[in-house]
C-alpha cells in the first residue's frame, strides 16, 4: 500500500479534508498530546499507591484505560480528543474517602465500580447532556481554568519550584537543586516557541528539556528501552468483587 492510498484512507476514516487539516498536523497534535498528558502514567500509581494500591498494576490500568479512550473517541465518535485518567478524582478517592475516612480501597473499589454504572446510565439516557446544558457557560470555563492551574501547580511541584511550607502553606523551592533549574528550563523554552508561534511548540519544549535532562544527567538513562508491564492481578476486578461490602461499615 502506498503513502497516498494510506493518507487518503485516514482522510476518509478521520474526514481530514472536511475539518481543514492534514495527516501531518493531526500526528504533531497526537504526539504533543500524547508528551503533555503521559504524566499521567506516573502520577496516577504515586496517588493511588498512597491508598495501598498497587503501583504497577495501577500503572498498566492506567495505559489500557487511556488506550481504550482514545481508540474509542477516535473511531467511534469521530473527535480529535484524548481521553485518559485525571487528576482530581484519584485525590479525593485516596487522601478523602481512603486515609480521611478510613475506609479501605477495595472497599472503595467497589464504590468507584457502582457509580460508573451510574454514569453510564446517565449518558445512555442523555441525562448528561441536560446537566451539562444546565451548568452556565462562565462556569465551565472556570472549571477548565481551575483543572488547568492544578495540572500546572502539580508540575511545579514536581519540578522542585512549588514546595509545601507549614506558614504558608507554599513557598518558593530551592535554586540550589538541579531540577529545579532544569523544570526554569523548559518552562522558558516552551514559552519561548509558543511566542514565536512554532508548531508544535509544547512538544518541542517537552523533547528538548528531556534532552537537556539527559545531557546534564540529571535525568537517569534509561536502563531499557522497552519493558513488559506490570501485571494487573493485584487490582484486577476488585471493584466487581467488592460491591457489596459498601453496605458495611469500615469501622466495625
Amino acid at each position: 500500500m502506498s503513502s497516498n492510498q494510506s493518507i487518503g484512507i485516514l482522510d476518509k476514516v478521520f474526514h481530514l479534508s472536511e475539518n481543514n487539516t492534514t495527516v501531518k498536523r493531526e500526528c504533531l497534535a497526537g504526539l504533543t498530546t500524547f508528551v503533555s498528558m503521559a504524566y499521567i502514567l506516573f502520577v496516577n500509581p504515586i496517588i493511588l499507591g498512597d491508598a495501598g494500591m498497587d503501583a504497577g498494576a495501577v500503572f498498566t490500568a492506567t495505559a489500557l484505560s487511556a488506550i481504550m479512550g482514545c481508540l474509542l473517541m477516535g473511531f467511534l465518535a469521530n473527535y480529535p480528543i484524548a481521553i485518559a485518567p485525571g487528576l482530581g478524582d484519584n485525590a479525593f478517592f485516596t487522601y478523602s474517602v481512603v486515609l480521611a475516612m478510613g475506609i479501605p480501597w477495595q472497599q472503595a473499589m467497589g464504590g468507584v465500580f457502582i457509580a460508573s454504572i451510574l454514569f453510564t446510565l446517565v449518558s445512555f439516557f442523555k441525562i448528561r447532556e441536560i446537566i451539562i446544558d444546565a451548568i452556565p457557560q462562565d462556569l465551565k470555563y472556570a472549571m477548565a481554568a481551575g483543572i488547568g492551574i492544578f495540572i500546572s501547580f502539580v508540575g511545579l511541584q514536581g519540578g522542585g519550584i512549588v514546595i509545601g511550607d507549614p506558614s504558608s502553606l507554599v513557598a518558593i523551592g530551592s535554586f540550589k537543586v538541579p531540577t529545579t533549574w532544569l523544570t526554569i528550563f523548559g518552562v522558558f523554552v516552551t514559552a519561548i516557541l509558543m511566542a514565536k508561534k512554532v508548531p508544535g511548540s509544547i512538544f518541542y519544549g517537552i523533547v528538548l528539556t528531556a534532552v537537556m535532562g539527559l545531557v546534564t544527567q540529571i535525568i537517569p538513562s534509561p536502563e531499557s528501552i522497552i519493558s513488559m508491564a506490570p501485571s494487573l492481578d493485584p487490582t484486577f476486578g476488585v471493584g466487581v468483587t467488592n460491591m457489596a461490602s459498601i453496605l458495611t461499615d469500615p469501622q466495625m
